[in-house]
Order: C-alpha cells, then sequence, then structure tokens
C-alpha cells in the first residue's frame, strides 16, 4: 500500500530536516565575525543557520494558521524587533540566556504550529516581537567590524522577509481546503524537535 501525498511531504520534510541538522552546524553565530560587512553577507547569515532559518520559517507556518489580520502582522513584527534588537548587539549588549533564547524560540514555534494554536493579536505579536529581539541581538554581536553595517542590516532583514513569506506561503497552501492540515502539524513537531535538539547542545 502506497503512502498518501501529505505522509510523503512530511516524510520528505522530517529527513530533510534532521539531515541538514547533522551535516551543518547548529548556530549561526558561532563567535567568529565576516571580515568585511556587506549585503550578501548579512543576507546569508539567517540561511546559513538553522536556528535562525527553521525560527524565520516557523514564524510565516504559524502565521498561516492565524486570522488573516493576525497572520500579516507576526512577518512584520519579527523583523522591526528585529532591528531593534541588532542595534543593541551593535552598541555591545548582550543577553546571557541568548543562545538559549534563541533554540527555545525554535522550539516554542514548532509546538506552536503542531497544536495549531491561534492567539489574539496582541498575545501573538508579543511573542514573535520577543523572538525577533533575541535573533536581532545575535545578529547584531555578529555584525562585522569593517565594510557597509548598514547593507549587513538590509541584508538579515530582507532574507528574514523572505523566509517569513516562504513560510507564510508555504503554511497557506497547506491549510487550503484540499490540503490535509496534518502536514503543516507534522512540519511543527519537527521544526519543535529541532528546537529541543538544538537546546539540548546549548
Amino acid at each position: 500500500m502506497q503512502a498518501s501525498a501529505p505522509r510523503k511531504t512530511a516524510a520528505a520534510l522530517t529527513i530533510a530536516l534532521l539531515a541538514g541538522l547533522c551535516a551543518a552546524p547548529a548556530f549561526a553565530h558561532p563567535g567568529e565575525h565576516h571580515a568585511v560587512a556587506s549585503f550578501s553577507l548579512g543576507f546569508l547569515h539567517p540561511i546559513l543557520g538553522w536556528d535562525h532559518l527553521l525560527a524565520m520559517l516557523a514564524v510565516g507556518l504559524w502565521a498561516s494558521q492565524q486570522p488573516r489580520r493576525v497572520a500579516w502582522v507576526m512577518p512584520l513584527a519579527f523583523p522591526a524587533m528585529m532591528a531593534l534588537g541588532a542595534l543593541v548587539g551593535l552598541q555591545g549588549g548582550a543577553l546571557p540566556w541568548m543562545e538559549t533564547g534563541i533554540a527555545a524560540s525554535v522550539a516554542v514555534l514548532g509546538l506552536l504550529i503542531a497544536f495549531a494554536v491561534r492567539m489574539p493579536l496582541a498575545g501573538g505579536a508579543a511573542i514573535i516581537a520577543l523572538f525577533g529581539l533575541v535573533h536581532g541581538v545575535a545578529h547584531g554581536i555578529e555584525a562585522p567590524a569593517g565594510g557597509t553595517l548598514l547593507g549587513y542590516g538590509a541584508g538579515f532583514i530582507a532574507a528574514t522577509v523572505m523566509l517569513h513569506l516562504a513560510g507564510l506561503l508555504a503554511g497557506m497552501w497547506a491549510t487550503r481546503p484540499a490540503a490535509s492540515g496534518r502536514v503543516l502539524r507534522a512540519a511543527g513537531a519537527v521544526v519543535a524537535s529541532a528546537g529541543f535538539s538544538l537546546l539540548a547542545f546549548i
């Protein structure tokens, strides 16, 4: 008996995420600054680290499960607060629980998706804003010492928005009437598992 398409999709997503976690460093900010700041380096920073990548995709996936007016606020709240956090990081500010907070954001967002938790506008925006702030501080701390910091910042904000939109569109596809919401919930469970794995290695 052949597996259904949704099950195949969920299985493929699980394998891809777990394989990536095994093959790449868990964190996008290992403590070494890039040589020269640029838009391209800023753009790659969230994409090359699984903690940032999963969290930013998860924001879009969770947003797709919300009422429409909430769904479009979440992908805006995260980069806005991330920019503020980056300014804090650039000024030398740091959070003692920053790495834990980033890993926890992946785990929590995954659980919220897995259980299809719906939030009022204020509550959902507050959760997303907090996670955005933590990720932003990490981006600011890891900003290169030389080059164009404005371009670097524009790069990681552009990548963040792109990942949010990718997650949102994927979530909307997975929750359309012709599809099963179980695929999206399964993806949330995978993201949550990855988050707890990141927490275990801190």
